[in-house]
């Protein structure tokens, strides 16, 4: 078994519901090294982060070759599993994102954010597509010999306004869940939903990993936990907080 894929192993068992993994976002190998040293049990990038501290926005403006190449720095600077924001993977049809996928592995990393809306869109892949650019990742993580976690994020509730979050979407967000486990994914990733007892039909509903994202207004982890969520991301907000010190900083270091 290589190391990849001993990590891999690893990174799936830190995923129980009732006891939550947290992962601090990462952008760079020197915040890495800060979430490693603050007890991190695992490293997560985000794309927003990523893009941001390397100057572009998000939503794969940054060239797929940059993302690799900080993901690979990041892996060399932790012994951690590492799982990486890798948004739409860059690709559209399933035999490009297995393609693109398969590049990714070489980076070291052994675990996905995988996207289901178009990016630069406004609308979502339909299930039927994002099951087969799902089940494509799946593929082609087994023909290099990597169980990767593969954490199916749903764009749902991002695309809609927090007051307009209800059950018909919450109905929308299982059957999607249940298609992509059955094409493979590893995880569900339901970020922009904070109402708790929506969250927890969803929980109950799914047979994966439930990842929530920690925004503003969600419940804290003891709540989360409570009611079976497995993974909570804390997505941009570490990058924002820091770069919002940063600028502090230098205002009062440039004040007269």
């Amino acid at each position: 078994m290589t190391s990849q894929q001993v990590k891999a192993t690893a990174f799936h068992a830190l995923h129980i519901a009732g006891t939550p993994l947290i992962l601090f976002n990462t952008w760079d190998a020197g915040s890495t090294k800060a979430i490693e040293t603050a007890g991190a049990k695992a490293i997560a990038t985000g794309s927003r982060s990523v893009a941001g501290a390397l100057g572009y926005d998000d939503g794969e403006t940054l060239p797929m070759d940059d993302a690799l190449a900080n993901a690979t720095r990041i892996v060399a600077a932790t012994e951690l599993p590492v799982t990486l924001d890798f948004e739409g993977a860059y690709a559209r049809a399933p035999q490009d994102v297995a393609a693109n996928v398969s590049k990714a592995l070489d980076t070291g990393v052994i675990g996905f954010n995988f996207e289901d809306q178009i990016v630069g869109s406004g609308d979502l892949h339909s299930i039927p597509d994002q099951s087969a650019r799902i089940e494509a990742m799946r593929n082609a993580c087994h023909g290099r010999g990597v169980d990767a976690f593969i954490n199916a994020r749903t764009d749902i509730f991002l695309k809609a306004p927090r007051e307009t979050h209800d059950a018909d979407m919450v109905e929308h967000a299982i059957a999607r869940c249940l298609a992509y486990a059955k094409a493979g994914a590893s995880g569900f990733f339901i970020p922009g939903l904070i109402n708790l007892d929506l969250i927890a039909k969803i929980c109950a509903a799914s047979s994966l990993p439930v990842n929530v994202m920690m925004f503003p207004g969600l419940a804290d982890k003891a709540s989360l936990a409570a009611i079976g969520v497995s993974r909570i991301s804390h997505g941009p907000f570490p990058w924002y907080k820091a770069m919002a010190f940063v600028e502090e900083c230098a205002r009062e270091a440039m004040a007269d």
